[in-house]
């Protein structure tokens, strides 16, 4: 492990060479920053998840390059050791490459160190020119979320055996044009074996199977705090809904039979301070 997790360190990180694998976690503050910084991950996704977990919107298409920017800085601010990774959100580079360099560039002066981006060779064009501009770049294939009215869904990709060679060349495609890493999500675990095996560069798996360089879930299911049911993927290692709803009621009901705050919660003044502000009974 380097002092900083860099790009270039996680490039390195393929298993068939030796390397552990990559943990990756998102989180959309700094208080949980620091927490998941603390815990040892490798590189925090400030993901356009933040949308449906963080601003209560039904999808990830609802947020935008200055949202993205208020909560990349917010984690930056936790100096974490991990590579703090920014969702480049949909429509934010899909139109003009000028327009999306300009975005990449507000994620990094934000305190990202390297942009994600969704979609396989249609967007080497935006890949390059982002590149050329010294940011680096992490790919995503398969489940795509910004793709999902096209994709008709949350749906695994990759199952079909055409659909499954195209990302396999879309991985490569990607790699060779110099992404340092490339999530796959919601793919069959043999196609992401494939990949994985194909390319140079590490994968981070995401409902992708256990043969991936690295794996990466969303903090607020990782802690039980989003709403809804889990997908398949999610493993829970906490509770954190039950127990804060829980420690909230509790201060409910203790303010309202006046148990809180107590005499030794409460700032006490002098003797002549309570004689002059006493009001004459």
């Amino acid at each position: 492990m380097t002092e900083h997790v860099t790009v270039p360190w996680v490039r390195s990180r393929k298993r068939r060479q030796g390397a552990e694998p990559l943990v990756m976690i998102t989180a959309y503050d700094e208080p949980f920053a620091r927490l998941v910084d603390a815990a040892g991950v490798d590189l925090i996704l400030v993901g356009d998840t933040l949308a449906e977990l963080v601003l209560g919107y039904e999808d990830t298409l609802s947020v935008g390059v200055e949202q993205m920017v208020h909560h990349i800085g917010a984690v930056a601010r936790a100096r974490p050791h991990a590579l703090v990774i920014g969702d480049l959100p949909w429509m934010s580079y899909h139109t003009e490459v000028f327009e999306a360099v300009r975005n990449a560039a507000k994620l990094v002066r934000a305190g990202a160190g390297a942009v994600k981006l969704e979609g396989g060779r249609r967007r080497l064009p935006v890949v390059r020119a982002i590149l050329d501009a010294e940011i680096p770049v992490m790919a995503h294939l398969g489940l795509t979320p910004q793709s999902v009215h096209a994709m008709g869904g949350y749906k695994v990709q990759g199952r079909q055996v055409s659909a499954a060679e195209e990302l396999v060349g879309d991985a490569s495609a990607l790699a060779e044009a110099g992404c340092f890493a490339i999530v796959l999500e919601g793919v069959p675990d043999v196609l992401a074996e494939r990949i994985t095996a194909e390319v140079d560069v590490p994968t981070i798996g995401i409902g992708a199977g256990s043969g991936c360089d690295g794996q990466v879930l969303v903090l607020h299911d990782v802690l039980g705090l989003s709403k809804g049911i889990a997908p398949k993927f999610v493993r829970r290692y906490a509770d954190l809904a039950t127990i804060v709803t829980a420690a909230v009621s509790q201060y409910a009901a203790e303010v309202r039979s006046g148990a809180f705050p107590s005499d030794t919660e409460s700032y006490h003044g002098s003797s002549e301070l309570r004689e002059a502000l006493t009001v004459p009974s």
